[in-house]
């Protein structure tokens, strides 16, 4: 009897023990299961950092420029007219790269682009190294320019193409990041070193870049575009891990470029249409009104305004640059929650009444009014519109809306305007023509704005910055009374907005 109640006994604690131990191996091992499909996404991470190096290097040689100026126009001997040129050059190579990327990215691929995109921008910044006079600095700005231009679009392109769809939205805010990081880190940094030892930095990021792109997989979508079936699947199966079930998404990405293929094809002069006329009001409207409101030449020539304001230029340099990534993190985190139009008005606003301020430093400088106090309401002029301009497009001289020609990319409320009759399906060639015509509009806009800057300053300080304030007035109007809500309406709900306005 005592044998048999130990026996039962120990026949009870087994019983106890064994689910316990189930249950702990089934929760491990659904634990493993969550860590391995974490894993499964590892080149979707390594893909994209590697990506967004091109961002970094974007907003380097968009942020070069300002903490240079005086030190290269000291060393070189420069004009104003001079460096005029050279700070302005970058956007005359970005607008032709920003055209010419769609080609290039389609005929060479997206990581060749990358490529050559890199190899322009290490040539251009060797070129500023060793530049002894103008035409060297030119030579280099301009190539730099054409690799920031192509870098606009391949970079987010490449980042969704490559992305899942739970991520995809995520990931891109990391493009948007990376250029305001480029930018800032440039602005501190260029206050600290020369401005030859500045243009080395700009090697670091494109260096990454072409090493990454051994290691990582090229687009699935553009490796289907193209035909090369096996590829395309190795390449997918790469992103998404081994052990994944690819067939759903393959079949998806195939139909879709199916449905591309069978679009007809467009040019640009096909959006001068009536029935595209409303549209192109608002498309091309946003861009003039955003470029000649001078953001681009606060961005490229912030050092030069504070240095003209009586306020130490090393100081106020870094003040403004340190803003920048939390603003651009919080606007990227506003935009779909309060929608385009307030955040828009929002950033006009604060705009208008920066250029004011700064503007009023100046004329109290000029006449000798409050000596003491000019200096610090022109810091504050210039730090206004960087709190109220919430980033809402991926670089920090291209303002409210991304070109990114292809619809999938075009964030906010520029992807629905060229929608033939509410169809997205239809319009996606239309709207790839608009972002071009976009394209060549903003960057033309931001080429002019920071070429004129430097002379409108000589010409008149005071006026200068209340030209801005008018114009920047004028575009919350435009954008009151024309440019619709995107937030929560359907392409049918936007298209009808547009048109009643």
């Amino acid at each position: 009897m005592k044998e048999d109640i130990e026996q039962s006994e120990n026949r009870v604690n087994e019983e106890i023990t064994t689910p316990l131990i189930i249950q702990t191996n089934k929760r491990v091992k659904e634990e493993n299961g969550c860590y391995e499909k974490k894993q499964d996404r590892c080149m979707v991470y390594l893909s994209t950092f590697v990506a967004v190096c091109g961002s970094y290097s974007f907003g380097s040689c968009a942020g070069y420029s300002s903490p240079t100026q005086s030190a290269i126009r000291e060393d070189l001997n420069l004009s104003i007219a001079e460096f005029s040129l050279f700070g302005s050059i970058l956007t005359f190579g970005a607008m032709i790269g920003a055209i010419t990327s769609g080609p290039i990215a389609d005929y060479i691929g997206r990581k060749g682009a990358m490529r050559m995109s890199s190899g322009f921008c290490v040539a251009g910044w060797l070129a500023i190294f060793f530049a002894q006079g103008a035409l060297a600095l030119d030579i280099g700005r301009l190539a730099t320019g054409y690799g920031m231009g192509v870098f606009s679009y391949v970079v987010p392109v490449f980042i969704a193409e490559i992305a899942p769809k739970d991520l995809r939205g995520a990931l891109t805010t990391i493009n948007q990041l990376m250029i305001c990081c480029g930018v800032s880190v440039s602005f501190i940094i260029g206050t600290m070193m020369t401005w030859r030892t500045l243009a080395l930095t700009g090697l670091i990021p494109c260096a990454i870049l072409l090493f990454g792109l051994f290691i990582i997989p090229e687009s699935p979508r553009w490796l289907a575009k193209i035909g090369h079936q096996k590829e395309f699947e190795l390449a997918l199966r790469k992103l998404r891990g081994k052990d994944a079930d690819i067939s759903e998404e393959a079949a998806e990405i195939k139909d879709y470029i199916e449905t591309l293929e069978k679009l007809p094809k467009v040019n640009l002069f096909d959006l001068f249409q009536r029935r595209y006329s409303s549209s192109l009001i608002v498309g091309v409207g946003l861009m003039v009104f955003q470029q000649f409101g001078g953001i681009n030449g606060i961005c490229f020539y912030t050092g030069s305004i504070f240095e003209s304001s009586g306020f130490p230029s090393d100081i106020g340099t870094i003040i403004y640059a340190i803003i920048q990534v939390p603003i651009t993190a919080l606007g990227a985190a506003l935009i779909d929650r309060t929608g385009r139009k307030p955040l828009l008005l929002v950033s006009g606003t604060g705009l208008v009444i920066g250029c004011i301020l700064t503007g009023i430093s100046f004329y109290m400088k000029g006449h000798e009014m409050a000596i003491k106090a000019a200096p610090i309401l022109a810091v504050t002029g210039i730090l206004v519109p960087s709190l109220s301009f919430l980033k809402l497009s991926p670089t920090p001289t291209l303002p409210h809306f991304s070109l990114c020609n292809t619809c999938s990319q075009t964030p906010g409320l520029y992807r629905f305007l060229f929608s033939r009759n509410g169809s997205s399906s239809v319009g996606c060639d239309v709207r790839g023509a608009a972002g071009s015509l976009a394209t060549l509009v903003n960057w033309f806009g931001a080429w002019a704005c920071s070429y004129t800057f430097n002379f409108l300053m000589t010409w008149n300080s005071f006026g200068t910055f209340v030209l801005y304030a008018a114009v920047n007035a004028l575009s919350i109007l435009f954008v009151i009374k024309i440019v619709p809500e995107t937030k929560g309406r359907t392409l049918e709900q936007i298209q009808a907005a547009i048109n009643a306005s």
